[in-house]
């Protein structure tokens, strides 16, 4: 059962994220100064402030408030948060490292708003934010260990259910230490593949 919920989770959390992060990057674009400053307090708060405050801020927080979150959701709501701001900051770069000369030039070419992010903003962006997006996964899936303070139902709580049950904490964390030590290289090695293909196409 802890299985069907924890993969519900992560369903869930991709859509809701993509979702905090389109928003937060294009009010962070945004020309009126409220929207973007609204942005910027967003996500500076975010990134000053420590990961495990966020999820007791809300783990502790929003039942005071009469909002009855359970644990999942508020580690969800938490991750989100967090990793929405990083993310619409590394996507903001990639998008205003595109030199203005090309989008005068797009502009001049009669192409409108959504032609000029088709086919030359984004192609450009992307091949510079996937290596630091995918470097964003990997601080993510670490942090999601901090959700076991909480009671979520990850691989750190499952280590120290195993424990807490079955008194095996050399056993239960070092398999928990190589699992995680899986997804790790897993993931570094999708950003490398990335980063090189990338330099492949630039070069040729």
């Amino acid at each position: 059962m802890d299985q069907v919920v924890t993969c519900a989770a992560r369903h869930n959390i991709v859509p809701a994220a993509c979702v905090d992060i389109i928003i937060a990057c294009a009010c962070r674009l945004s020309p009126w100064r409220l929207v973007r400053g609204l942005s910027i307090a967003y996500i500076e708060s975010i990134r000053s402030t420590p990961l495990l405050v966020q999820i007791y801020f809300l783990y502790f927080g929003l039942p005071t408030l009469g909002l009855r979150v359970p644990e999942l959701q508020t580690g969800i709501i938490a991750l989100m948060l967090n990793s929405g701001a990083y993310i619409a900051e590394i996507v903001r770069a990639g998008m205003t490292s595109v030199p203005n000369g090309q989008i005068e030039a797009g502009i001049s070419s009669g192409l409108n708003y959504f032609q000029r992010m088709r086919f030359i903003i984004l192609p450009q962006a992307l091949g510079v934010t996937v290596p630091p997006l995918l470097g964003q996964a990997i601080v993510l899936v670490k942090d999601s260990a901090l959700l076991s303070l909480i009671s979520v139902m990850e691989l750190t709580r499952v280590g120290q259910t195993l424990t807490s049950e079955r008194f095996m904490p050399s056993e239960a964390f070092f398999t928990v230490a190589f699992f995680y030590l899986c997804i790790y290289f897993v993931l570094k090695s999708l950003a490398d593949w990335s980063q090189k293909k990338l330099i492949f196409r630039e070069a040729y």
